[in-house]
């Protein structure tokens, strides 16, 4: 019953917005460039039609378009929904469900903070202070 809780949105811990970046990964030799629906300092959700199995941890590339350059960040698959499989009904898109992983404290931070700075430009600074911090009371 413990998976079933971390699989649904109630385990997020961190506010998503919906952002589209361009991600690049490799998958047994063969490249794939797909979409981003949302963003979080946590993970995203990759829109894409062959998504990795489930505990797959990759590196992959998120374009920015602030930045001149991807950003190379490691994830993991904690959920998909396939055209046979749906784990999360709140999802309606095909895709895959990311959970980042950070070499040290130091880069979590520096993405994080990256992070941020996209959810308030995508948002605003008063809409996201008021949804970051209705979050945060909950």
């Amino acid at each position: 019953m413990a998976e079933k809780k971390a699989a649904g949105p109630e385990a997020r811990t961190n506010t998503r917005v919906p952002i589209e970046l361009r991600v690049e990964y490799k998958k047994m030799n063969t490249f794939f460039s797909d979409y981003t629906k949302n963003i979080s300092k946590g993970g995203t959700f990759i829109k894409t039609e062959k998504p990795l199995k489930v505990g797959t941890e990759f590196l992959f590339k998120l374009s920015i378009p602030a930045l001149a350059d991807p950003i190379d960040i490691r994830g993991q698959v904690v959920w998909v929904n396939t055209e046979t499989t749906q784990q999360r009904a709140d999802v309606p898109d095909r895709g895959m469900g990311i959970k980042f992983i950070y070499e040290d404290p130091t880069a979590r931070q520096r993405f994080e903070s990256l992070v941020e700075k996209l959810m308030k430009d995508s948002l605003g600074d008063l809409v996201y202070s008021n949804l970051v911090g209705k979050n945060r009371q909950v």
